[in-house]
């Protein structure tokens, strides 16, 4: 099956093809860095690299667009809470970022615009929707005027107008022909950022920036727009509503991925809840926490506990392992190319992660079989099968950036002492002295080296907390 992709434009899944055959435009709404990022964003970061690796996996040549909402609402507003410039704080959380996305694996985005360096793009952008009569001036104000847009305004959201709750995006609601409409340009105010326009000083309205960036970078058309399901209203139906209303054709595919609940209940600074990356990095490696955000269905409610991550990284574990000694056995190899067809059609069935993962931990018992019966073949298909599989999901332990994920600068140096002392624990063993060759055991765990014996000889790897 050909790749399908669930568009929330539809509801429906849909076969996916591109406008340009061979190429792939991606846009997915990034941070607004009023903050450090919470696992619910990293979450989002993970889900969108997997969609990209696998869109390359299959020959596409993406150009992938992340922007970075650096002036809003809630960042001028922390800003003066902490006594900081609004730009400063902006920078310093987008840094934090940038470095969470690294940490797990993720791809860098081929351009990551943000939304102060586009402002004479979104003066063009308002120019266009107020020649177009969708777009007026009130307050010092610009709006959209959603009722010139009645007949298409809610498809996205699958809204009704007269159902929708107003936009409450300025102190100045009574200038609005109506209260839904929504602001395309805020008026400047003492203290806060500005720049000049024709309509007057002021800085953008959320939805504008991406409307503009997306554009800028993909074309008036492109494929796919993502980002997370509380983005579809309002922010991404204002801003489907604001392209297509100047004349874009705008997004193809509308993917959204699911929010993330800590114990069953939603993420909030007021109860104390919100879970950082790291806090996760305390219990598990960033790969381990890598797949255990990827392991869900991209569109599903995932909810975290601690119970859960464990499970994850025992999983995890259980792949490493298995590559960690056929790797030993028959040497690294190279990944697959041509992956099981069943691992392809789960990925091609609107990213099917959980039925992917499902085919890779199969192959994983199969290679443990065959690493128990020293068939040595076998275990090089199967490594060469499941390196293949993990590295479309980067998670391969064996490519970057895992490849050194168990050690450090020091491993050789560690692997020599480590080999010594297992050399004088087959010593002792072949001569039968087991009190000798099981305190040297314990001196190794009790320095966190856990010592396995295998029917190929003893191998060994850091404890993991």
């Amino acid at each position: 099956m050909s790749l399908h992709l669930y568009d929330t434009g539809t509801r429906t899944v849909r076969p996916f093809k591109p406008l340009h055959e061979g190429r792939v435009g991606m846009y997915v709404c990034g941070a607004t860095p009023q903050a450090e990022p919470h696992i619910g964003h990293l979450r989002s970061g993970v889900i969108y690299d997997v969609l990209l690796r696998w869109l390359r996996h299959l020959g596409y040549e993406v150009t992938f667009v992340r922007n970075v909402t650096d002036v809003d609402d809630k960042i001028i507003a922390a800003a003066a809470e902490r006594g900081v410039p609004w730009f400063a704080l902006a920078e310093a959380n987008q840094r934090i970022f940038t470095r969470g996305y690294e940490l797990l694996g993720c791809l860098p985005p081929t351009v990551e615009p943000r939304a102060t360096g586009h402002v004479p793009e979104m003066i063009v952008l308002i120019r266009r929707l107020l020649e177009a009569g969708h777009a007026y001036t009130a307050a010092g104000d610009v709006y959209f005027d959603v009722n010139s847009w009645a007949e298409h305004y809610g498809e996205l959201s699958h809204q009704r107008l007269e159902h929708m709750r107003p936009a409450g995006d300025t102190p100045n609601e009574d200038a609005k022909r109506d209260p839904r409409d929504f602001a395309l340009w805020k008026g400047a105010k003492p203290g806060e950022p500005s720049w000049e326009t024709p309509w007057g000083e002021g800085r953008p309205g959320w939805h504008l920036e991406c409307s503009v960036m997306s554009t800028k970078y993909l074309g008036p058309t492109f494929d796919i727009h993502g980002g997370g399901v509380d983005l579809i209203f309002p922010h991404h139906e204002n801003e489907r509503a604001q392209s297509q209303a100047a004349g874009d054709g705008f997004a193809r595919y509308w993917l959204h991925n699911g929010l993330l609940t800590v114990d069953g209940v939603k993420m909030s600074k007021s109860i104390g809840n919100v879970v950082l990356l790291t806090d996760l990095l305390e219990k598990a490696r960033p790969v381990e926490v890598r797949y255990y955000l990827a392991s869900a269905h991209y569109r599903s409610l995932m909810d975290y506990t601690d119970g859960s991550l464990a499970e994850a990284v025992t999983a995890y574990q259980r792949i490493e392992g298995f590559v960690t000694r056929a790797a030993e056995l028959v040497g690294a190899g190279e990944p697959a190319a041509e992956l099981p067809e069943a691992f392809t059609a789960a990925m091609n069935d609107d990213l099917g992660v959980p039925q992917a993962l499902a085919v890779l931990h199969e192959t994983v018992r199969d290679g443990n079989s065959a690493l128990a019966s020293g068939d040595r073949a076998e275990v090089a298909r199967r490594l060469a099968s499941v390196r293949g599989m993990m590295g479309v999901l980067g998670l391969d332990p064996l490519a970057e950036p895992w490849a050194d994920d168990r050690g450090s600068d020091l491993r050789p140096v560690v692997d020599a002492l480590v080999k010594v002392a297992l050399e004088q624990r087959q010593a002792a063993r072949a001569r039968k002295d087991y009190a000798a060759a099981d305190e040297i055991r314990d001196s190794l765990a009790a320095a966190g080296i856990v010592v396995e014996d295998t029917p190929h000889g003893p191998r060994w790897e850091l404890k993991r907390d």
